[in-house]
């Protein structure tokens, strides 16, 4: 069998030598045949076994550590579900099983932050500076 190397160096050969390296492959198949009938192996030809290749664990997570990320994941959307107005979640609560009692999930739980609002005033403010920096950009281009 030829290597990869041998099969790179084929193609700088002659006509000449091509015939003889197909010779000596045959001769050398013949003498292994022989070989093996002296020997009584069966095998084809006496070519070095491949390196078996062992496989690698790739990643991979435990039970305890995968239920661990499901309770963490649960208790973010308790959070999420406990901040929604009562109407949306009685709907959401229909459709899935509590898989905690209810006393867990509540003590998890915390208030949800007031959202920001941004007076009238300093609304007008930034909407007055917008309109001057555009005209200033506008005065510019004529």
């Amino acid at each position: 069998m030829l290597t990869i190397n041998a099969m790179s160096s084929i193609h700088h050969l002659s006509v000449q030598q091509l015939r003889q390296a197909a010779n000596l492959k045959e001769q050398i198949e013949a003498l292994e045949k022989q070989l093996s009938q002296l020997t009584g192996a069966t095998t084809k030809s006496v070519v070095a076994p491949a390196v078996a290749k062992v496989p690698t664990k790739k990643g991979g997570m435990s039970a305890a550590g995968r239920a661990r990320l499901v309770a963490a994941q649960k208790a973010r959307w308790a959070k999420i579900k406990a901040a929604k107005p009562a109407a949306v979640v009685a709907k959401v609560t229909k459709a899935v099983v509590p898989t905690k009692p209810a006393a867990t999930v509540a003590a998890v739980t915390t208030p949800a932050k007031k959202k920001f609002t941004m007076s009238a005033a300093a609304k007008a403010k930034i909407s007055a500076a917008a309109k001057a920096r555009w005209a200033k950009v506008k005065a510019a281009k004529k």
